[in-house]
């Protein structure tokens, strides 16, 4: 290894992303040839995987994102991009037979080729590269960003130092692993994984005598039903358990649907702390419920089984959550669950078990140690995020620390949506740039969230009867 190079201080980066997800991929995308803009912007990427790939252990064969595909890295801000879908598909001389199709909700495993395909032409793009840390110098007025360089075991190769005016977070998420079950899924040889690593195991799941499955969100329905499908009817030995009431549909109607627009967003951001924290926690349909087309597949295939009498060996219980785990004879793993509603407790004695229990955001202080000092917080120490996806920092700092997927408690659940991501992107541009590079639109929702608009732009022709009765703060 050797020092950390010195690049030239009169040519710094205007913005470095560190990630490359689907989120910092659609920021890298619309950054390169900015409309209107004569002076390219000097972006680039970082990325510690070797490549991109988007969620390998769940592209489930069939399975459909939820998301209809003018979600893809670019349409909803720049239609005109080189990097839509459907140029994608011209590239590979699809169009017609997707035109045929008729396909609204692409499947994940294509929408993971489309982004590879970007990922392959797309310059300033460096995978293999660990961002250890980022800081603000204050003599250069530029932020450094430490990285390492991986080899392609995955081990430090050399250390290398940008400098930007600008920086970008898309470290996405992680895994999410309830307590009871952590020993678990760390230990060797134990079969107890995530839903992320699900296919990477599918083999083995399939050879246990018995399997459980946790979570009632989509990635738990979709393991599922795939499990039940690779089973012989009568000997199936699934169990299905969640920790909500009812295996519940997600909210997908025209108006719920609004909860996903830039207006909601802004709406979201402008309530008070103590109440976007209530809102939260009660808004998991909104994202966490089970496409309905799934849940009719999963009826259709148990209900084919029963066509010659008996009932499947399944068990499908909401209402459950995991009080304690342990391993049972070195080779199985005995639950301990309770009913929330019931009050009742018993043992559950399984071969394998798949955690479908969804992700959280991966902590952003590890890698903005150095900038821990500048950063403003909420009253729960998280970092407060302004309307325009930037971290509130102290004057001293004058570039921006922008965010992607880590504002869910200042924006609302769209924040993980891949419908908001093209909006998000050039929401960040035309800040970066101070340009309107992108012309964003005034009104995306015919919901009109709350009495008094704040921090949104004006609504044209807006209904002469509605009156603010109380002014905002």
């Amino acid at each position: 290894m050797t020092d950390r190079p010195t690049p030239d201080p009169d040519q710094p980066h205007d913005l470095v992303g560190i990630g490359i997800g689907p989120f910092n991929l659609s920021l890298a995308a619309l950054a390169h040839g900015i409309p209107g803009n004569p002076h390219p912007l000097a972006a680039t990427f970082y990325e510690q995987r070797p490549a991109f790939h988007w969620h390998p252990g769940l592209l489930i064969d069939g399975a459909s994102l939820q998301v209809p595909f003018l979600a893809d890295l670019v349409t909803l801000a720049d239609p005109a991009s080189p990097w839509t879908f459907l140029n994608y598909l011209r590239s590979r001389d699809r169009l017609f037979p997707f035109y045929f199709a008729e396909r609204f909700h692409i499947q994940r495993a294509e929408y993971d080729a489309y982004c590879r395909w970007v990922t392959d032409q797309l310059p300033g793009l460096h995978f293999s590269h660990q961002v250890d840390a980022a800081r603000w110098n204050p003599e250069r007025r530029l932020f450094e960003v430490d990285f390492t360089q991986l080899d392609s075991h995955g081990e430090a190769e050399a250390l290398g130092r940008a400098y930007t005016r600008h920086i970008a977070l898309g470290i996405g998420t992680e895994p999410f692993i309830p307590e009871p079950l952590k020993p678990l899924a760390d230990a060797d040889n134990v079969p107890v994984i995530h839903s992320a690593d699900y296919l990477h195991h599918r083999r083995q799941l399939l050879e246990a005598e018995h399997i459980t499955v946790i979570g009632s969100g989509q990635s738990g329905a979709e393991i599922f039903l795939d499990l039940l499908r690779a089973r012989p009817a009568g000997h199936e030995k699934l169990h299905w358990l969640a920790r909500t009431d009812a295996f519940a549909p997600m909210e997908y109607s025209k108006l719920g649907l609004e909860h996903f627009t830039p207006d909601y967003s802004r709406y979201f951001h402008a309530l008070p702390e103590h109440v976007r924290d209530e809102l939260v926690p009660h808004q998991w349909q909104l994202h966490k419920g089970i496409d309905a087309d799934t849940i009719a597949a999963i009826h259709d295939e148990l209900y084919r089984r029963t066509l010659h009498g008996g009932w499947p060996d399944t068990t499908l219980t909401p209402g459950v959550h995991v009080r304690t785990a342990g391993r049972l004879a070195n080779t199985r793993v005995e639950l301990h669950l309770e009913h929330t509603q019931q009050g009742t407790r018993t043992r559950l004695t399984t071969d394998a078990v798949v955690l479908a229990t969804g992700y959280r955001e991966r902590p952003l202080d590890r890698i903005l140690t150095g900038l821990a000092p500048h950063i403003r917080r909420d009253t729960g120490g998280r970092p407060r995020i302004d309307e325009h996806f930037r971290l509130e920092l102290d004057p001293t700092v004058t570039g921006n620390v922008y965010v992607q997927n880590a504002e869910r408690h200042t924006h609302g659940v769209g924040a993980p949506d891949l419908g908001l991501a093209a909006w998000r992107s050039a929401t960040i541009l035309n800040n970066l740039t101070d340009t309107n590079a992108y012309p964003l639109p005034q009104r995306t929702a015919f919901t009109t969230f709350g009495l008094t608009p704040q921090n949104t732009p004006k609504i044209p022709h807006q209904h002469p009867g509605l009156i603010p009765l109380v002014q905002g703060n």
